[in-house]
């Protein structure tokens, strides 16, 4: 059986953009891909509002497995995929191989969280490395 590829999806605090599209891409695409999620500051916990509408949509309790992570808390990665930092990427020992370019919805309207969520829903749908 071939290896699966391992994806790092990064953000600057490994909170919201990043946590949603490592459990999503679990739900959707763990048959093709290891998927991993870490940033570059710790935060003490997943955004609670991504944790509450991921848990609404999907039936994914974010909080269950996953936990905020730093670059070197992960394996190496074959693709690190940036979701789109607002501010300089952080340099995570390797190119990155896409931008996703995403606002974070952190402290805006759950219309707002729903919008990104369906967009890293998509994208994930859409990977193929």
């Amino acid at each position: 059986m071939e290896r699966k590829l391992k994806i790092a999806f990064v953000c600057v605090h490994n909170s919201c953009r990043s946590q949603i599209a490592e459990a999503l891409g679990k739900k959707f695409m763990s048959d093709r891909y290891d998927f991993y999620s870490c940033g570059t500051e710790l935060k003490p916990q997943i955004n609670q509002d991504a944790v509450r509408l991921i848990k609404d949509m999907y039936q994914i309790d974010m909080e269950q497995n996953q936990y905020s992570k730093l670059v070197q808390d992960i394996p190496q990665v074959d693709i690190a995929i940036s979701m789109g930092c607002n501010v300089t990427c952080p340099y995570i020992g390797k190119s990155f191989d896409d931008n996703w370019n995403l606002d974070d919805p952190t402290g805006k309207s759950d219309d707002e969280f729903i919008k990104i969520i369906k967009e890293i829903e998509k994208k994930i749908k859409k990977l193929n490395y």
